[in-house]
């Protein structure tokens, strides 16, 4: 059987376990907790099981593997802990030897290997399965799944409301291509594109260079990207996970950029911390970290650089609903905040709770779709008592769980990325 030292990457040692004091403070923070009361579904309560386990001293049981599953590795608790507790690094490693040493259900194995493995590392597929997606929901066969009750039967109906609307145009025709500056170049910036953004988020990867190049900066989509591995990441496919991060390490190398850039928060996270990844003593560590140095959320290498282009005004009531891997993951929260308020007109006001996972978590809402769809209620209720028009975030996984909750709650309200508004609001030239 496999030691947690065959877990390819970085591994965490004595002291990442040792710095959770039990205090007790990530409690209120952590929604799993907050649901359920369950001090197994708690951060410091997953953290002992964990050291139980690598000790030995508890089984990796069918009991052990739900309470990792059911974390949404939102990593609001590193937010709150006040020792410093990487929980996002002790959680992937907990599903990293789930994934060596624990046998799942058959149907279970398959589903992860086909979409983890078998789908999100090549376009190809990734543009097929959206095309054969986007036929179901054009030809009809949508609506008359739901009208039959057929969904009910084959109990996805609840699943079935989060899929995503795919494009009409796909992004992937634009890798390879530079887009110049309009104005005095500022900056010349590199695109991470995604993976199922691809087909889904067309109009927010154009929008965001329409912003950059509008701003002053040079875009390039480097060709050869692939998804940034935080899927697999997350789920304890550590090997897929590696093999995409050398992949997009090379296709995004030799390039004189200032930065690498993406709209995804999700996707940032996990291509700033390339290096736990792989092993200190691993060559594509120190390339990892170089690469890791470069990369910037759009929001805040904006803030950043500073806003030039004419912008018109927005006349409405917009809250924010935090991205968990932009705030807890890459600790941004002022720079979306500062673009928002830099809109004329634009009346912001504050989400109550927006700190807390809005249930998206990646494919969280297709695994553990009852939790999420508890967490999303909640959410929209906190989004309804704003009384904003939009709620903007900074993240696809997060748009996607927003706007169905708008349609499932019926809140009516517009969901869009903090960059989607911008480019609303930036005048031509």
């Amino acid at each position: 059987m496999p030691t947690k030292d065959s877990i390819p990457g970085a591994v965490p040692n004595y002291e990442d376990f040792a710095r959770c004091i039990r205090c007790g403070l990530c409690l209120n923070n952590c929604p799993t907790y907050r649901l359920w009361q369950l001090e197994a579904d708690s951060p410091r309560g997953r953290i002992r099981q964990m050291i139980l386990v690598n000790e030995d001293e508890l089984p990796l049981s069918a009991g052990f593997v739900e309470h990792i599953d059911k974390c949404l590795d939102c990593r609001a608790c590193e937010t709150a802990c006040p020792s410093g507790v990487e929980y996002g690094k002790l959680v992937e490693h907990a599903r990293a030897r789930i994934e060596k040493q624990y046998r799942r259900p058959l149907v279970t194995r398959l589903a992860r290997k086909v979409f983890i493995e078998g789908l999100l590392p090549y376009p190809a597929r990734i543009a097929f399965t959206a095309k054969l997606v986007r036929f179901y929901q054009r030809s009809g066969l949508q609506r008359l799944s739901r009208a039959t009750g057929a969904l009910k039967l084959l109990g996805l109906a609840e699943r079935e409301k989060l899929l995503p609307v795919i494009d009409e145009r796909f992004f992937f025709d634009q890798l390879g291509k530079t887009f110049p500056a309009r104005g005095p170049r500022r900056a010349r910036v590199a695109i991470f594109a995604g993976c199922i953004a691809n087909v889904t988020f067309t109009r927010l990867n154009e929008a965001t260079i329409r912003v950059l190049t509008a701003n002053g900066c040079e875009v390039l989509v480097p060709d050869r990207q692939r998804c940034c591995g935080a899927l697999a990441a997350h789920a304890g496919v550590r090997d897929t996970a590696r093999e995409l991060a050398r992949t997009n390490m090379k296709a995004f190398a030799g390039g004189e950029f200032d930065a690498i850039l993406t709209n995804a928060a999700g996707c940032g996270s996990t291509l700033k911390e390339y290096d736990r990844l792989f092993a200190d003593d691993e060559p594509e560590h120190a390339k990892a970290v170089a690469f890791q140095h470069k990369v910037r959320d759009v929001t805040e290498f904006l803030a950043e650089l500073g806003l030039t282009a004419m912008l018109q005004p927005i006349s409405a009531r917009v809250t924010y609903q935090d991205s968990c891997h932009l705030l807890h993951g890459q600790k941004i929260r002022e720079a979306p905040r500062q673009l928002l308020r830099a809109i004329p007109e634009l009346k912001f006001v504050e989400l109550p709770h927006s700190d807390i996972c809005c249930g998206s978590a990646g494919i969280y809402n297709v695994t553990q779709t009852k939790a999420a769809l508890e967490l999303l209620q909640e959410k929209m209720g906190h989004a309804s008592s704003t009384g904003a028009a939009i709620i903007a975030t900074a993240n696809p996984g997060c748009l996607l769980q927003l706007r169905a909750g708008a349609e499932i709650h019926q809140t009516g309200q517009e969901v869009l990325h903090v960059i989607e508004l911008l480019d609303r609001a930036t005048i031509p030239s």
